[in-house]
């Protein structure tokens, strides 16, 4: 059986009609086959075309995981993301070729490696009141990236969450937020009352005209198109540059950084797991679990401190403030130009 015909079939029928993946698992899925065609070629000298199932053997996958890591300097956790792929694969020739079980069970036997925990990047109280206050509002696009950075705060959303939302997720009126994210799963938080206050003003006066393909979209860029989670993740790095030291930024994935800053101070908070893992949309509990290893003397003081932050409102924020002040003048010297 020819393995093009079966790659096919896996991109074609079962990853999109059967399983119901989103784009993006598609793409990250399509690129670990681009990596794994070519070496599976070179490891049994033959053209890509003239693959067949039964040359996927085990010492073929754990030649190309080794490969990856070896040749391509990728950390375990990326080859083991590599191998969840090659499963995924085999699990769709043994539903739909059953007398092929022998082959994926080999495969689906393959254990993934394991590898050194990362320490939590997350922000400390007064590096997340550095940060806000580093952002100038009267900088063109400085009240869309101090919104920005409120909302992925009190969210815990991912950069491309944010990147994908739409006006119509927003309700100012019950300051809820639908998200969609992984596996396209919807989930609605309820906002803090001063991101909604932000929210709603940046809507209402300081987005950018969007083109014509990008109305819809929240926070748009420079040129009126969708801001990625790309564009996301530079405007967040651009502020972490200015407040972190070298030490602490090697520490840090940029808007990665305000999840786990949203997590932490859940945790703080005393909120259940189960709420904090409706809120930052994780599948599995034991990804949140992990937010739950702090030391007891730190959590008292990080909720003291993350109590006085959020329960700040718009209205005493010194930010909006110096920002009307700086608008009425601006209107002053207009009116002083137009005698």
């Amino acid at each position: 059986m020819r393995l093009a015909s079966c790659v096919i079939k896996f991109f074609n029928e079962y990853l999109l009609h059967i399983k119901g993946c989103s784009p993006n698992t598609i793409k990250s899925y399509r690129d670990t086959l681009s990596l794994f065609l070519p070496f599976a070629a070179g490891y049994h000298r033959i053209k890509i075309e003239s693959l067949k199932l039964e040359h996927l053997t085990t010492d073929l996958i754990l030649d190309f995981l080794n490969q990856l890591e070896s040749g391509r300097a990728n950390t375990a956790k990326t080859r083991n993301h590599r191998l969840a792929v090659l499963k995924s694969f085999a699990k769709m020739v043994r539903f739909i070729y059953p007398e092929q079980q022998k082959l994926t069970g080999a495969i689906l036997a393959i254990p993934q490696k394991r590898s050194q925990r990362k320490l939590i990047g997350f922000l400390y109280p007064q590096e997340i009141y550095k940060i806000f206050n580093m952002i100038r509002l009267t900088q063109k696009d400085g009240f869309r990236n101090y919104t920005l950075l409120h909302l992925l705060y009190d969210t815990g959303a991912r950069a491309t969450e944010i990147a994908t939302l739409q006006l119509d997720y927003f309700d100012y009126e019950n300051r809820t937020l639908a998200i969609l994210g992984k596996g396209n799963r919807y989930r609605q938080l309820e906002l803090l009352p001063k991101t909604a206050e932000l929210v709603q003003q940046y809507i209402a006066k300081y987005r950018r005209s969007p083109n014509s393909f990008c109305k819809e979209i929240l926070f748009v860029n420079q040129r009126g198109s969708a801001l990625t989670r790309h564009g996301i993740n530079r405007v967040c790095k651009k502020y972490l540059d200015q407040v972190l030291s070298s030490k602490r930024l090697t520490l840090m994935h940029p808007a990665h950084s305000f999840r786990h800053s949203c997590a932490v101070r859940m945790v703080s908070e005393g909120k259940p797991i189960s709420e904090i893992k409706n809120r930052l949309g994780h599948s599995n509990v034991q990804s949140t679990m992990v937010y739950l290893q702090l030391d007891l003397n730190q959590k008292r003081q990080l909720q003291d401190d993350f109590i006085k932050f959020t329960r700040q409102h718009l209205v005493s924020d010194p930010k909006i403030d110096e920002l009307i002040q700086w608008e009425n003048k601006q209107d002053i010297l207009e009116w002083l130009d137009s005698l």
